[in-house]
């Protein structure tokens, strides 16, 4: 990956999006190396721009959106509340970071849990969901292999709730495209979840590692990951005048090109004519659709460590490079998320902070129509 390429590149896959002739062009500020990329309407399911979308790739903590998208079908099915208990174990207590640190026994309610999954990509807390929602976390993985399979991902497994790498964990860009979509069709109710700025404990303050949120106009989700397998991914939405797109980027070098592409592609989009191209649906898969790609060398180098400082201004600040980004010139809006009050010895603790409050998930207005 080169960092000295025009950061105007002119997209080299597009579909037609009003009439043969036509096509959407889009800006890219990443690398001249192709990554798994893509563009869709969320309400026509429109492909607007693909390229290498059925390449399979490491979804990392992307994978905690098909960990969301099967609680909010056991909550759905009337299986448990927002209110219901999540119980930190052992197990889940010794995941690697990121992570909340809580010790095995503490506890807190789902809508707290959510928040830590989808703001702070919390891998102890993914499994907890997992234990507590599945009974055990080879029981609420079945589910979600189950979930994706019904959906239409039909590239994707998954071998654990967090997305921390292992053989048999795998999708790609379109299906993780199909699994925004479904989201946000299904679940319009839980789409605060995806745009939250941050989340605070009472002791300490989380911002969310998506940077288009507050920063791209119309921004609202949805996720981002990164394991030097699989670089720096992100699955984006963004909604103006009624109309929502989401946009999945993989394989970027760092936390800013995932943001800066993320952001040229939703603009594309927004900005783009509605036609009758190619759908989800009957995209059908093209090139190497077998090797799960791994990109490790390029990233977790010296090459990768020097390109991502490059990244950052004098004072370490993510540089945004993208013209559709601007500034956050106000402090994030931070939710309440934490321990349930008494579920051990640091209760008293987070009580005095707030612990005992439930936080209600604030929904984005105006909600998109679908």
């Amino acid at each position: 990956m080169s960092t000295n390429t025009t950061r105007m590149q002119i997209a080299r896959r597009f579909l037609p999006v009003a009439a043969a002739a036509s096509a959407l062009v889009i800006a890219l500020t990443s690398t001249a190396q192709a990554n798994p990329r893509i563009l869709v309407d969320v309400r026509t399911g429109q492909v607007l721009d693909h390229e290498d979308a059925f390449r399979k790739w490491y979804p990392a903590s992307l994978t905690k959106m098909m960990t969301a998208y099967t609680v909010f079908r056991a909550l759905r099915a009337g299986e448990l509340t927002l209110d219901s208990p999540v119980t930190m174990t052992k197990r889940a207590a010794s995941q690697p970071a990121s992570k909340m640190y809580y010790k095995p026994g503490q506890q807190m309610t789902l809508d707290s849990a959510l928040k830590m999954l989808l703001v702070k990509s919390a891998n102890d807390v993914a499994v907890a969901i997992a234990e507590s929602v599945g009974g055990s976390q080879e029981a609420f993985v079945a589910r979600m292999n189950a979930e994706a399979r019904r959906i239409g991902m039909t590239s994707s497994h998954f071998i654990n709730p967090n997305g921390l790498p292992g053989k048999g964990q795998y999708t790609t860009a379109r299906d993780l495209a199909v699994l925004a979509v479904t989201l946000r069709r299904e679940f319009p109710e839980y789409a605060g979840y995806f745009s939250l700025e941050g989340f605070t404990t009472g002791k300490k303050k989380y911002p969310n590692y998506n940077l288009l949120i507050g920063r791209f106009d119309g921004a609202d989700g949805m996720k981002t990951g990164f394991i030097c397998a699989s670089g720096f991914n992100q699955v984006s939405s963004a909604t103006r005048n009624g109309r929502t797109v989401v946009s999945v980027v993989l394989g970027t070098e760092s936390l800013g090109a995932r943001a800066d592409a993320s952001a040229d592609m939703l603009q594309a989009g927004l900005t783009a004519r509605s036609g009758s191209g190619q759908s989800l649906a009957t995209l059908r898969p093209y090139g190497d659709v077998s090797t799960v790609a791994d990109i490790s060398a390029e990233i977790c180098s010296a090459k990768g460590k020097k390109v991502r400082s490059e990244g950052r201004d004098e004072v370490g600040r993510m540089k945004i490079r993208s013209p559709n980004m601007h500034e956050l010139t106000r402090e994030p809006n931070y939710v309440f998320a934490g321990l349930i009050a008494g579920s051990q010895a640091i209760a008293g603790k987070a009580a005095a902070a707030g612990g005992g409050e439930i936080a209600n998930v604030p929904v984005p207005t105006p909600r998109p129509t679908f």
